[in-house]
């Protein structure tokens, strides 16, 4: 079977691929109360292996970007097929959490650093002219379909079925991939293996995961030695990743990336802003699914159809977004996305409470969608601007390792801002009652928070009829500290209004033109 007698095979597959890995990145959110009952695991645990999943993509990004040019692009890809459908094999089967670290966040995580960056190359290799920008289009609308149904697939799964069908799901794709690879073309690999930059892909793996690790400890006050350590030790050991290419690069070595796009201001300045907004994207998708499923008791098909109206209204603003670059500019869009989607998380935060329900929220939220859906229809097209035609694929790597890394930290510390603002309030609320029966203090919080980290299910810990009373309190506790979590999303993205002002916008429209 030859790929040329079908012409839009190509596009067919890279959209399947990007399609099943933003599926699974947003239809497991649902799922927390049923993976922490199920797994017999914590709240804690699964953000863990939710962060490390999106961390593991960032830190094998670049990595598998330059390898295509040693084994070539089609053969990486199926290679990152094959084993994103062992992880998915692992993951349907987990007995427990620790089974669903490997499958999930390591097994798939590896296999969607190496598709993700393949999937670009291949469409660009297979058309050209107006054929490669439809074939963009369509590749990026699929991802942004994947994300818009995603949370409701997870939520009728989960609800109705179970969540490890999510993952059986996503394998009978891999499958029919697998069947039709024949519609791919290959490429003609013009680097060796001695050519690649082992040293620079240890320095930028290790560093990023200490950095992620190092926030994920934050959250257990008896783990902040480490904290210092290692976010200082990631931090230096990037530093040192940036020197080393920097080296490679004047004595004329294969770099693992481009550095030099660093000293570019826009490439630096949209870069960051779009950190900035997988920061609050990571932060709502991981903190909303805990308020609704365990403040509102919302179940999972609910706490989907709840979040459905936010995915529709960034995937239509997104598209609509792109029509009004020709009106006001890229750099104003950017700017007054970040305004609207810092409202709509002070909105959200401001009606979370004990009396919300499902109608209440839905205007807040998208509020916040159609702030995101205008930062989502700007903030790739500044960045991959600022590059030369010759830096595209470097500016293509390190724009989505960062992108990947804004989402790993936003929900790493989302999370972490969570349990550590419910336990301060369950323990302000405790020490101020005379619930504490024949416990201590100590002893009642403890319990109360290990409650809170099961998503309040299993056994709580305190006397089974005053069991209404501590739920009360604990509902109290997280409601206070998601109004916490959402303000610090809004000075986030008040921040990332900032920085968009000192971005040139005569540069970005001679780019564009």
């Amino acid at each position: 079977m030859e790929s040329s007698h079908y012409k839009w095979g190509t596009v067919v597959i890279a959209c399947i691929s990007i399609f099943i890995i933003v599926l699974d990145s947003s239809a497991m959110n649902v799922a927390i109360t049923d993976l922490v009952g199920e797994l017999n695991t914590s709240l804690s645990v699964i953000q863990a292996i939710m962060t490390l999943c999106a961390l593991i993509v960032t830190s094998f990004m670049l990595l598998g970007s330059k390898i295509q040019n040693i084994m070539g692009r089609k053969r990486i890809f199926l290679l990152g097929l094959i084993i994103y459908g062992l992880g998915n094999i692992i993951a349907a089967l987990s007995i427990n959490a620790g089974i669903l670290l490997v499958g999930w966040a390591i097994f798939e995580g590896i296999g969607a650093a190496l598709i993700i960056p393949a999937t670009v190359t291949l469409l660009g290799a297979s058309y050209e002219g107006k054929d490669k920008i439809t074939a963009y289009g369509i590749w990026g609308g699929s991802a942004a379909v994947a994300a818009a149904i995603a949370p409701i697939v997870g939520g009728i799964f989960t609800t109705f079925l179970t969540w490890r069908l999510i993952f059986a799901l996503e394998l009978f794709f891999v499958i029919l991939i697998l069947l039709f690879r024949n519609y791919l073309n290959e490429s003609k690999p013009y680097l060796r293996w001695k050519d690649l930059d082992v040293g620079g892909a240890v320095l930028s793996i290790v560093s990023l995961i200490l950095i992620v690790l190092g926030i994920l400890l934050f959250a257990n006050p008896d783990s902040w030695i480490y904290v210092a350590v290692l976010i200082s030790s990631g931090s230096i050991l990037f530093i040192i990743f940036l020197l080393w290419q920097g080296r490679r690069i004047n004595k004329g070595l294969e770099p693992l990336t481009d550095i030099s796009l660093l000293k570019n201001r826009i490439f630096v300045l949209a870069t960051v802003n779009d950190i900035l907004q997988q920061i609050a994207l990571a932060g709502f998708l991981f903190i909303m699914p805990v308020f609704l499923l365990q403040v509102m008791k919302l179940n999972a098909f609910d706490t989907g159809l709840t979040l459905l109206p936010t995915s529709i209204v960034i995937l239509i603003v997104s598209y609509l977004g792109t029509r009004l670059t020709s009106i006001m500019g890229p750099k104003y869009i950017l700017m007054i996305g970040f305004l609207i989607s810092a409202v709509g998380t002070y909105l959200i935060g401001d009606v979370s409470n004990l009396n919300t329900q499902m109608v209440d929220i839905m205007p807040s939220i998208i509020v916040f969608g159609v702030g995101l859906g205008l930062l989502l229809s700007q903030l790739t097209n500044i960045t991959m601007s600022a590059a030369r035609e010759d830096q595209e694929t470097d500016a293509s790597g390190l724009f989505n390792t960062f992108d990947n890394l804004g989402y790993s930290v936003g929900m790493a510390l989302m999370g972490v801002l969570l349990l550590l603002g419910t336990y301060g309030g369950l323990m302000a609320v405790i020490e101020e009652s005379d619930l504490a029966s024949n416990m201590t203090n100590e002893e009642l919080q403890n319990a109360l928070f290990e409650y809170v980290e099961k998503m309040q299910t299993g056994d709580p810990g305190v006397p089974m009829e005053l069991v209404p009373q501590y739920s009360q309190i604990i509902d109290k506790a997280i409601k206070s500290s998601i109004r916490q979590v959402f303000n610090v999303l809004s000075l986030i993205l008040i921040l990332g209004f900032i920085i968009s002002i000192f971005i040139p916008k005569r540069i970005i429209k001679a780019k564009n033109q």
